[in-house]
């Protein structure tokens, strides 16, 4: 798997490095983190807990970590935690995206959402990133105002773009008259179609102008899920049904990787439509592991951790031979976004589960030793299946054979 050619880092002893020049650099792998361990987040993670987290992620190569929800106790674990690293060893580096929730008034209440209006507790979230970023100058490089916080199938809670763009604005105000560092880059990390590279009803004037205001533009995309919701890319050809099953599999994957990069491309492209010239990262993709519903046996058969590892590689190659930066999601599975549902595809986008198994696309760096003298929650870092490749490989299932496919070129 890819993590083995992550390059070396560079010499950045006694100076201040900014977002501008850690996205885009390979050198600075990034991944979205969440440490939580429980069904609930009420039950946050420990400081320790993040620190054994933190020593994973660097031993794999990860340089960058996004999260949000910074008003809870795990954004402030985590920037602590990084900084008792630090003063353990000269040489651990990370670095932090900061996330600051945005709702509109009502979301997640018995009333329903208006999304005319946002929430009073939105003050709270920017206020509480504003603080983290001055206190930790050197750790915190990005505050992102909303996660998909503008996508309109967010029923729950989606807002306007005036709404990001109000806080955006006031981010950079703050920049600008020395009350945040300079080299702090503001973004929203939001799906691609919010950030126009869909349906045009995206294209209002309040978005021209957001992503004028921000420094980048962070998007997201799953192809996972549009195996579902949008197909038009996922399956095998009649052509493809003689070939051995794994080149069906890579074909599939690959064509799903395309589909990511189009989706990419189309932000691109609008942004580039506008005239204005804005660099554009990716703050979230993956691929679950797991799936009892649409994802799975029952659904489009895309889960599973051959095609995660697949995706992963792909991705991470694509990105990174294209001075892309890339926040794949996610390093840990979490049980709390789906917690009634344990085989929810929502709680196994994780590289590495809650017994501490390293996935297939880790395998390698098993192996390799990576791990050796590092543990979650007591447990060593070893593999999932047991390390049985036959095995994981006898559980993958074959996309369905259909007629029409839709092409993707990079």
């Amino acid at each position: 798997m890819v993590f083995a050619s992550c390059k070396p880092m560079k010499e950045n002893k006694g100076k201040t490095i900014s977002a501008a020049q850690i996205l885009g650099d390979s050198s600075y792998r990034a991944i979205c983190y969440g440490g939580y361990r429980e069904k609930s987040r009420s039950v946050q993670p420990t400081k320790d807990e993040i620190m054994d987290d933190m020593r994973i992620l660097f031993a794999m190569g990860i340089r960058i970590v996004r999260t949000y929800n910074v008003h809870l106790e795990q954004a402030e674990n985590l920037l602590h935690a990084i900084q008792e690293l630090r003063e353990e060893d000269p040489n651990f580096e990370m670095y932090v995206m900061l996330g600051a929730w945005i709702d509109c008034r009502n979301a997640w209440s018995p009333l329903p959402p208006d999304h005319s209006q946002e929430s009073i507790n939105n003050a709270i979230e920017i206020h509480k990133a504003v603080e983290l970023a001055n206190e930790f100058p050197d750790i915190v490089k990005i505050l992102a105002v909303g996660n998909e916080a503008m996508v309109k199938w967010a029923t729950s809670y989606y807002v306007q773009p005036w709404v990001i763009l109000k806080w955006v604005k006031y981010l950079q105000y703050l920049k600008s008259v020395d009350k945040l560092p300079k080299g702090l880059w503001i973004t929203s990390s939001d799906n691609f179609a919010s950030w126009g590279g869909g349906d045009p009803a995206y294209h209002v004037p309040d978005l021209v102008e957001l992503i004028k205001a921000v420094d980048y533009v962070s998007v997201h995309t799953y192809p996972m899920h549009d195996t579902h919701y949008n197909p038009n890319f996922w399956g095998i050809f009649p052509s493809e049904v003689e070939l051995p099953n794994s080149e069906k599999v890579h074909r599939a994957m690959s064509r799903s990787r395309d589909y990511a990069i189009n989706q990419y491309k189309g932000v691109v492209n609008y942004i580039k439509s506008l005239g204005i010239d804005k660099p554009v990262h990716i703050g979230e993709t993956g691929w679950a592991t797991v799936s009892n519903r649409q994802y799975g046996s029952e659904g489009s058969k895309a889960t599973g951790e051959y095609k995660s590892a697949l995706y992963h590689d792909l991705m991470r190659e694509w990105s990174e031979e294209n001075g892309v930066s890339c926040f794949y999601f996610e390093a840990f599975d979490e049980q709390w976004k789906d917690a009634n549902n344990p085989e929810g595809s929502e709680n196994h986008f994780g590289l590495i589960n809650l017994q501490a198994e390293a996935k297939y696309v880790l395998w390698e760096e098993v192996d390799r030793g990576t791990f050796e003298g590092l543990s979650r929650d007591g447990r060593p870092i070893t593999k999932t299946y047991g390390g049985n490749e036959r095995k994981l490989k006898g559980d993958v299932e074959l996309p369905p054979v259909v007629e029409h496919l839709q092409i993707f070129s990079q």
